[in-house]
């Protein structure tokens, strides 16, 4: 899939520069071993299973940098076809709104456009991946108790994500010969959401239909 999304997807449209992993350490080692999993053709909901002997977090902390990296990706090559004009609430379809709230800026719920709740989403997920409290790189360094609690966080504002481009922008992943790429990053995010129980049940109901279709 990484071959495919770097064929499909301009990487000079990704939304913020990708976050990568030092090699030598043991995400390194970890994420090589997802890739080559990923590209070995294997059945989707093995490849997002722990591997025997490592950490959880350490197993939840790459596929969370991963994830942002490619939902970085698909949706910086679609941001020409999200603006202002064309997306003035992030929302998924009539039935869904999604608000923005923070600690710095938005303390209470706030109705923004879409383009300007992604802006804010990617520099909120960027931050907390690059601050060393909550995702350690050095060896040794524990990861915070609220960890999985902060994951979740992330992957269901990431689900949003998805949930706006399907929902908003499928002809444009149809314009660019992207579904089957963009089917693909969504059911490996799925299953790795639904095998460590990472967001609520109720955040996935907006493409509950088109879940059932394309990941059973």
């Amino acid at each position: 899939m990484a071959l495919c999304l770097k064929q499909v997807f301009s990487k000079d449209k990704t939304f913020r520069p990708r976050k990568r992993f030092e090699p030598g350490t043991q995400r390194f080692e970890l994420y090589k071993k997802a890739q080559a999993s990923l590209k070995s053709g294997l059945d989707l909901r093995s490849v997002v299973r722990l591997p025997p002997g490592e950490s959880i977090d350490d197993w939840i902390a790459v596929h969370v940098v991963d994830f942002f990296n490619r939902i970085n990706l698909i949706y910086g090559t679609m941001a020409e076809h999200c603006s202002e004009s064309s997306c003035p609430v992030m929302a998924g379809g009539p039935r869904y709104e999604y608000r923005w709230q923070d600690e710095r800026q938005y303390r209470r719920p706030a109705k923004l456009s879409a383009p300007r709740y992604m802006a804010l989403l990617m520099d909120w997920i960027e931050g907390l991946i690059n601050d060393e409290d909550v995702f350690p790189t050095r060896v040794g360094v524990p990861f915070p108790k609220n960890f999985q609690q902060v994951c979740t966080k992330i992957l269901t504002r990431l689900f949003r994500v998805f949930v706006h481009v399907y929902i908003h922008h499928f002809d444009s992943i149809l314009s660019m010969g992207a579904e089957a790429h963009v089917n693909t990053c969504y059911k490996h995010f799925y299953y790795f959401i639904q095998e460590f129980s990472l967001v609520d049940q109720r955040e996935l109901e907006p493409l509950r239909e088109m879940t059932e279709r394309i990941c059973h």
